[in-house]
């Protein structure tokens, strides 16, 4: 099992990488592209620089020793004059790097924010069956951890392992040419075996890393829960039992973290250990060679310059490598997210919707959200232009599925809804959208100010257009009231406000957004009676000349729609106006009769 979960992960690693290398080497952006092999030029003559910065550092020693063989003519440079070159050598690699990091670094962020815009966009694309489901904590923590995965990626792919492993051929070429081929044979065991027990242990401690992100979203979406609910939290006095969930899920991540931290902590001394015994075994030879006067002094300095020059890189393959599948791990996650279909999606070349006059049509609609449920059984319903339909049963009948289904959040199972005779399958998302205006029962609002709420219907209005609409939802008068007015924050889905403010203020935005059809979903539930009937008002004036179907739970609010459909289990079981109905002693009827009883006895308490 085991191995095949390895074997799965390698096959996601690999197509990570796929998925990720368009973004080093995009199609059409030739600017990108010559960043990139300015980049690579750059660290190439970095890397030559490197090479040759050991024979400067041996030509000094030696200078200074008195061991000038014959034809060297570098050393005529004199003792100081090679120190200098020395110096200036290592100045040069590193003002390099420094270059080629800042040439590389518009590629790096660019492809970062090429990435991040095309997930959150892909995550505003999936369907709302899809985030009526997900963990948004956890959601947020692997896009986090995958968008900060590809800049790693796409800077180490590129400047590590190709360029470690050419640095490793020139040390190499120098060491047989310079020496003979034993200190070759000695770097090339010890690089296979540091290169085996790298990559042997980075693989186990992958799984650990898996483990580790895995409590870590828990524990990140018991976090945000809770903070989310902070109120339902203090009404059920819930504080230590949400802190015991959350320490719960942290003893977990503290489990895996001391697994990863004890596992780094092996493969740190393992790594050490064959490292410092090549590089024991490397100088002991030279110092050998030295001795019996194969090798100067200069020699013996220029072989460990060497071997501290591979170690560091060799150690900084065994991070890179470790880095990279970790990564891959936190990335593997982010493309998944990528890969998981929008149930809803636009027919290739799909026109935007055209509205002629907003009619409205169900013909024989059936839905369901699972199969085994059905949820609408053949509703066929029409909603002339300009008129208005009110919706009304019991909790369950089907109700607000008629909404989602209008603003196309879900397609019918059977039948069409058209809109001006369109399908509204058949036609832009967007446009659909843009055509009709929403005040849902619970209104949520941004974390910002009261004016970028409200604008938010419109955001290119002009603030007379945005008092207006305040004023129309009758909600301006309260605002001007305030400290900082339309500059007020409404806090964290608008708890600063009160739940009647905060459904004013959402009407407001759609006031503003000036729809040609209007659904009310429960709009003014959170009201009070006087307030409640300014806002039918402010409602009626804003329908005149426009399609409205109102989802309702009290009857009172719908009495002047033009028709009034009963759902019942998903079907229409009555239909007419508010007095025809009435006088159908059916089950509007009955409804009505329970609800002003209800109302005649809170008024009389």
């Amino acid at each position: 099992m085991d191995e095949q979960i390895e074997r799965q992960e390698r096959q996601r690693g690999l197509k990570v990488l796929r998925d990720v290398a368009p973004y080093l080497w995009p199609e059409g952006e030739a600017g990108v592209k010559v960043r990139v092999v300015t980049a690579l030029v750059i660290l190439l003559l970095a890397k030559l620089v490197a090479v040759t910065t050991p024979l400067f550092y041996k030509g000094a020693v030696d200078a200074l020793a008195g061991d000038t063989p014959d034809g060297v003519t570098m050393l005529t440079l004199g003792a100081v004059g090679l120190t200098v070159a020395y110096g200036m050598a290592r100045l040069m690699n590193i003002a390099l790097q420094q270059l080629r990091d800042v040439v590389f670094a518009r590629v790096s962020q660019g492809a970062l924010r090429k990435l991040a815009l095309r997930t959150f966009r892909h995550i505003h694309a999936l369907s709302l069956r899809y985030h009526i489901s997900r963990k948004t904590g956890a959601l947020s923590r692997i896009m986090e951890r995958g968008v900060k995965g590809v800049s790693f990626l796409l800077r180490f792919l590129l400047f590590s392992i190709g360029p470690l492993l050419l640095e490793l051929i020139l040390v190499c070429g120098v060491l047989v040419t310079l020496f003979d081929w034993r200190f070759l044979a000695v770097l090339v065991v010890t690089i296979v075996l540091y290169v085996w027990f790298t990559f042997a242990i980075t693989e186990w401690r992958v799984r650990i890393r898996r483990e580790m992100n895995e409590q870590d979203n828990e524990a990140n979406q018991r976090a945000i829960d809770s903070l989310l609910n902070f109120e339902t939290v203090k009404y059920f006095g819930a504080d230590r039992r949400e802190a015991e969930r959350y320490d719960e899920a942290m003893a977990g991540y503290e489990t895996a973290a001391l697994k990863t931290a004890y596992s780094l902590a092996l493969i740190n001394l393992g790594q050490g250990i064959i490292i410092n015994g090549g590089l024991v075994v490397v100088m002991v030879m030279a110092a050998r060679g030295v001795a019996s006067g194969a090798f100067t002094v200069g020699d013996f300095v220029m072989v460990n310059a060497y071997m501290i020059q591979i170690i560091m890189p060799l150690n900084f393959l065994g991070t890179v490598y470790r880095e990279i599948r970790q990564s891959l791990v936190d990335m593997g996650q982010m493309f998944d997210l990528l890969e998981q279909p929008a149930e809803v999606v636009d027919r290739p070349g799909a026109p935007d919707i055209e509205i002629t006059g907003g009619e409205v049509v169900f013909d024989d609609v059936h839905f369901s959200y699972e199969p085994e449920r059905p949820i609408l059984k053949g509703i066929s319903v029409t909603v002339p232009a300009g008129r208005s339909l009110a919706i009304v049963g019991p909790t369950g009948s089907g109700k607000s599925t008629i909404g989602r289904l209008l603003f196309r959040f879900y397609d019918v199972d059977g039948g069409a809804l058209r809109i001006d005779g369109q399908d509204v399958r058949e036609v832009t998302q967007h446009s659909l959208h843009c055509a009709i205006g929403v005040v849902p029962q619970d209104t949520v609002l941004f974390n910002d100010t009261i004016y970028y709420n409200i604008a938010y219907g419109r955001p290119e209005a002009s603030r007379e257009e945005v008092e207006e609409a305040a004023r129309a939802a009758e909600i301006h008068d309260f605002v001007m009231t305030l400290p900082k007015g339309y500059d007020t924050l409404v806090g964290e889905r608008g708890l600063k406000l009160s739940g009647g403010e905060k459904q004013r203020v959402g009407i407001a935005r759609t006031i503003l957004k000036n729809p040609q059809i209007l659904l009310l979903d429960e709009a003014t539930s959170a009201l009070d009676t006087r307030t409640e009937q300014g806002i039918q008002a402010s409602l009626a004036r804003m329908g005149q000349g426009r399609t409205v179907i109102m989802i309702a739970h009290r009857l009172s609010t719908i009495v002047e729609a033009d028709e009034i459909v009963v759902l019942e289990a998903g079907e229409v079981v009555e239909r007419g106006s508010h007095a025809d109905l009435l006088a159908q002693h059916g089950r509007y009827a009955g409804l009505w009769a329970t609800q002003r009883a209800e109302d005649e006895g809170a008024d009389a308490a």
